[in-house]
């Protein structure tokens, strides 16, 4: 299977060019999947930013073969998405390659992304996400069935993983080898653990020790890119090959657009007003009407309100009137109670989305007993309900 490749741009931007299989992904970036976020609709507003890698939720690995309704319908593409990439979550290698034969054989997706990273404590509970990696050989077995699966059909396959459980079990540097060592196109490391959760501070040292281990395969960052110079200045101080954006792109998509200015040399567009994120969080919404349907996707769009309105002088009733949005024309109207030629603030920069606090890892009994036993865990996919 053809790797991803890493070919240098510019010295002056220190950009690369991605190649994961076929698919180049110029920028080095890639749009993280997040569930409940990431969707068709939201994947096309990004797009029309810039261009990069876009991943969609997480789908379970085990709902996708047994077919359940709502994955199948997470699992849309746009017609001109290309490469389509689909997440995959799970902890059971046979049900992994059964999930990817099938993407493989009825071309479901271009690009198989591995999630083990995941620190929710319904997904470590059960030994999936961040928790697996401390169980070395099977999640050896588990991409090693994966890329078997993927290789037909010239699928490459990427993997996902975060520092470690806690600061006491440490398993990226194992985990980077042995996705390197099992056919692998490329690695992404959160610089967090899971103890961390999404709190504190991004460690990019560790992104830096893991390129310098893994030297086969390109290593992608991610954690607490904010903006477009954070880019940059992960891409110099770590040396990796591109970067995983997730939270920073919340209620502000045209981060994209900033980001591909930025690996071109090119000076960094300014925010836009507050009539330009009333077009955006428009067009978000016919986006999601198109996909959804207007009232479920007006709902869906409630989540992204306080993202996009950040920082801007709204007031509180008017906050209030737009997190509880039914539909369209009522959306028009409280647009239309906006001061459209407010500037972007200062304070819409910086960190966003759930942080939240550090808290000990949800395990399964007995989990860090031995790291080399390859049992599948107890029920881990019986609650396949899609992603």
């Amino acid at each position: 299977m053809e790797a991803m490749t890493a070919v240098d741009l510019p010295a002056s931007t220190g950009a690369r060019t991605l190649r994961i299989g076929p698919h180049e992904a110029d920028p080095p970036v890639v749009l993280a999947p997040m569930a409940g976020i990431t969707n068709v609709a939201f994947r096309r507003l990004c797009r029309e930013y810039g261009a990069g890698l876009y991943v969609c939720e997480m789908i379970t690995s085990r709902a996708l073969v047994e077919r359940h309704p709502k994955t199948l319908e997470m699992i849309t593409f746009d017609p001109d998405e290309n490469p389509r990439s689909m997440q995959l979550y799970g902890v059971d290698p046979k049900t992994m390659g059964q999930a990817v034969r099938m993407i493989a054989e009825e071309d479901l997706a271009d690009h198989v992304d591995m999630n083990f990273g995941c620190p929710v404590p319904k997904v470590t509970r059960k030994g999936g996400g961040s928790a697996l990696p401390y169980k070395r050989r099977l999640f050896a077995d588990i991409v090693r069935e994966a890329v078997r699966a993927a290789e037909p059909a010239g699928i490459p396959v990427t993997v996902k993983f975060r520092i470690g459980i806690d600061d006491e079990h440490i398993t990226y540097l194992d985990a980077g080898r042995l996705a390197q060592e099992n056919g692998a196109a490329a690695v992404a490391l959160h610089g967090r653990t899971a103890a961390q959760r999404y709190s504190g501070t991004a460690d990019w040292s560790a992104i830096a020790q893991l390129k310098e281990h893994v030297t086969e395969i390109p290593v992608l960052g991610n954690g607490d890119i904010f903006s477009a110079d954070d880019a940059l200045r992960m891409m110099r101080e770590t040396g990796c090959d591109g970067v995983v954006v997730g939270r920073g792109c919340l209620g502000r998509p045209w981060l994209f657009r900033d980001l591909q200015a930025a690996f071109r040399g090119e000076p960094i567009p300014e925010g836009p007003n507050l009539g330009g994120v009333a077009r955006v969080l428009r067009r978000h919404a016919e986006l999601l009407t198109d996909h959804m349907g207007e009232e479920k996707g007006i709902r869906d769009l409630r989540k992204h309100m306080a993202q996009y309105l950040r920082g801007f002088p709204v007031g509180s009733d008017l906050r209030q009137d737009f997190g509880k949005v039914s539909s369209l024309a009522q959306l028009d109207d409280l647009l239309g109670k906006l001061d459209h030629d407010v500037p972007f603030p200062t304070e819409a920069e910086g960190p966003r989305g759930r942080q939240g606090s550090a808290g000990k890892v949800v395990l399964p009994e007995g989990w860090l007993n031995d790291p080399d036993d390859l049992a599948v865990p107890f029920s881990a996919e019986i609650d396949s309900n899609g992603g």
